[in-house]
């Protein structure tokens, strides 16, 4: 083989193997940080994968929201009008949390299959939800009250 055209292969085998490397790195590093969204139901059945990180959410249950006298701990239920799961949050719930209303909880299955949530997130306003959560209360046959009410568009 000529040594000119060597050289090429060799340039071009080691350029194909840099870039396989780099997209190896960049397909791990999404998989460990990419966050599913998964439904109460889904939740119930298994579907959520236990230790790892995920979004949660649904409609907050009335009267399940459960205070600890001692400290910053809450507990609640979030339902899909299906099946119901529970989320453990320690911290300051966002100030439009309210039962009744659709939420968002970011944080890890544990093996008694209740949610440990990091981070509580809560609609900003009356007529908006989730899309997450909207889609699985249609997914039930279900709608929140509020999801259904929406503005005519003037002009």
């Amino acid at each position: 083989m000529n040594p000119l055209r060597r050289k090429r292969l060799l340039i071009i085998l080691a350029i194909l193997a840099g870039v396989s490397i780099a997209v190896g790195l960049a397909m791990s590093a999404l998989r460990e940080n990419i966050n599913l969204f998964y439904t109460p139901t889904q939740i119930a059945n298994g579907e959520a994968p236990v230790d790892t990180r995920i979004r949660a959410g649904g409609m907050v249950e009335k009267g399940s929201l459960k205070r600890s006298g001692d400290s910053l701990d809450v507990t609640f239920v979030v339902t899909d009008f299906n099946k119901a799961v529970t989320i453990t949050y320690r911290g300051i719930l966002p100030d439009l949390f309210r039962e009744g209303q659709g939420i968002v909880a970011l944080g890890k299955l544990n093996a008694d299959g209740v949610v440990v949530a990091d981070e509580v997130l809560a609609k900003h306003d009356e007529k908006y939800m989730p899309p997450e959560v909207t889609k699985a209360l249609k997914d039930s046959g279900q709608s929140a009250p509020s999801a259904t009410s929406q503005p005519a568009k003037e002009g």
